[in-house]
């Protein structure tokens, strides 16, 4: 099994024709992932890959059902991507597109809610459950079919986990790229909360960085309700105080979202911490 997609979803690519687009809409069908149209005004009736283009997505979830969107458009046009989504019936929206203004994010993140849709983002990689689908821009080859879940606030980090883990021979069920800005749609708590009800996860993975509360919020969350074996890290602990690190989120204020506060939260949990990023996988292979 999976969290939040499988084999079910049909992709739509809004941005398709770019060079991001092309180049993921390959990527993502070499993984096996269900690829059925792709959106960019003025250039309907192309194809990509083999996958045909229409103006607009209403035109594209007609002809093609398409239930998933990824958003690949610039950020000035990202929110009116995402309504142009939701208002055609989508109910999967994987926004990767970074530098999207907060109320533009708290406004699309706001809708999904109301259309009652997943919506995963944004400043996000994507999400990819091995051996069913990959919606958005994680390396393919990384990835082994387990039974880890993996839920991550940065890009970069869940690609080192996770290879570190598939070199260990340990698979993963479902990896979630949740996004490193303040506003995004999937939490911690989300993913924690399927990981917990999917049969096929035997442990969870989070990988966590300094600013904001979501690592405190997650592990009241885990005391409370997971009863899976539970592995972090986080990232920032080097981090100078009073400087603002890396991504839009990671901001630290009156002594709240420090490392350190992440850090001893999760070990109230009983949450199992990795000191460098690699040491994930000893710690899932000691456990598990």
């Amino acid at each position: 099994m999976s969290i939040f997609v499988d084999e079910r979803n049909k992709v739509l690519v809004q941005g398709a024709t770019g060079h991001q687009g092309v180049f993921h809409i390959g990527e993502m069908k070499n993984f096996g992932t269900n690829v059925v149209a792709g959106v960019t005004p003025n250039k309907g009736g192309m194809n990509v890959h083999d996958v045909p283009i229409f103006n607009d997505v209403n035109e594209a979830v007609e002809v093609t059902k398409a239930n998933t969107s990824l958003i690949l458009v610039p950020a000035r046009f990202a929110k009116d991507a995402v309504f142009e989504a939701l208002d055609s019936g989508i109910k999967t929206v994987v926004v990767i597109t970074e530098n999207i203004p907060f109320h533009d994010a708290m406004e699309f993140v706001h809708y999904a809610k109301y259309k009652n849709a997943i919506l995963i983002g944004p400043n996000c990689p994507g999400i990819a459950s091995p051996g069913k689908t990959k919606i958005g821009i994680l390396p393919g080859g990384i990835f082994k079919e387990g039974n880890i879940g993996v839920a991550s606030r940065s890009g970069t980090l869940t690609y080192e986990i996770v290879n570190s883990l598939s070199e260990k021979n340990i698979g993963q069920s479902t990896c979630v790229g949740l996004g490193g800005d303040p506003i995004i749609g999937t939490t911690f708590i989300d993913s924690l909360i399927a990981f917990e009800n999917d049969k096929k996860t035997k442990g969870i993975v989070l990988v966590g960085e300094i600013g904001g509360t979501a690592e405190e919020d997650a592990s009241e969350f885990i005391i409370e309700n997971i009863t899976k074996p539970v592995f972090a890290f986080i990232a920032g602990r080097t981090a100078p105080p009073g400087k603002r690190m890396g991504h839009a989120g990671a901001i630290i204020a009156r002594g709240k979202g420090t490392a350190k506060s992440k850090m001893e939260a999760f070990k109230k949990a009983d949450v199992k911490l990795a000191k460098f990023p690699t040491d994930i996988a000893d710690l899932v292979e000691e456990y598990i």
